[in-house]
């Protein structure tokens, strides 16, 4: 009973913050670009995003320590729930979290309008898109003004991170500080993750769509599918609809 009721909480804890929580994640990232691009020689606007990076990244902090108390596990937890610790100690990594939370919103509080492989798409480009955001902040704030850098604006690094996530790599500009380089290495992982999971879910697609145009078509000739072949599970949309 005591760990069914802490688990209530956990659950319940999660269901009240998640929204709130998803909104934070956002302002931290804007508040985060403010702090790398703003170029104006007042400081207030510069040092009010400082503050609320890090009053953001406190809220943060107190949502991991809740549901750690909740969740009964003690060091257990930092390790089951590793994507949550790494995002803690590299809130620039939140954008992750995003995504998974939008997931959970809409499990449960509607039927998902994508098919499975337009939702696996829609994610992926989402995750890309984020991810390619906080890491050009992240290596452009390290990269500029570093000695031999290529990487002098920020559109250079949006160019950069576009080619690194979609593993293309033209390699003409790429980062030359130590940091920049690990900014690098987990963003070129992360888009080779990417890539395999749309491009598998698009080819399982395909597949299903071939199937069902070869068993309509033996249908249509009167040939009996084969008994090894399970039944059609019904039309199959296009990624998206």
């Amino acid at each position: 009973m005591h760990v069914r009721n802490r688990t209530e909480r956990l659950h319940d804890w999660e269901r009240r913050v998640e929204v709130p929580l998803l909104f934070a994640s956002l302002l931290f990232l804007a508040c985060y670009a403010v702090c790398v691009l703003n170029r104006s020689s007042d400081p207030v606007v510069r040092d009010v995003a400082l503050w609320l990076l890090f009053a953001i990244w406190a809220l943060f902090a107190v949502d991991y320590a809740v549901r750690l108390v909740f969740s009964g596990q003690g060091a257990h937890f930092v390790t089951k729930h590793w994507l949550d610790t790494v995002v803690l100690l590299l809130p620039l990594l939140r954008p992750v979290r995003i995504v998974n939370t939008y997931v959970a919103v809409q499990r449960r509080r509607d039927q998902p309008r994508l098919t499975l492989y337009g939702r696996v798409m829609l994610y992926a480009a989402v995750t890309a898109g984020l991810l390619s955001f906080a890491a050009a902040l992240a290596v452009y704030q390290q990269e500029r003004g570093a000695p031999g850098a290529t990487i002098r604006t920020f559109g250079d690094s949006v160019w950069w991170a576009c080619s690194a996530i979609t593993t293309v790599g033209y390699g003409d500009v790429t980062p030359v500080t130590s940091l920049g380089r690990v900014f690098a290495v987990f963003l070129m992982v992360c888009g080779v993750a990417l890539l395999g999971a749309v491009t598998g879910s698009f080819s399982s697609w395909l597949i299903q769509v071939f199937g069902r145009e070869d068993r309509a078509s033996q249908a249509e000739r009167g040939i009996p599918p084969p008994d090894d072949v399970p039944p059609p599970l019904g039309d199959v949309p296009p990624p998206g609809g």
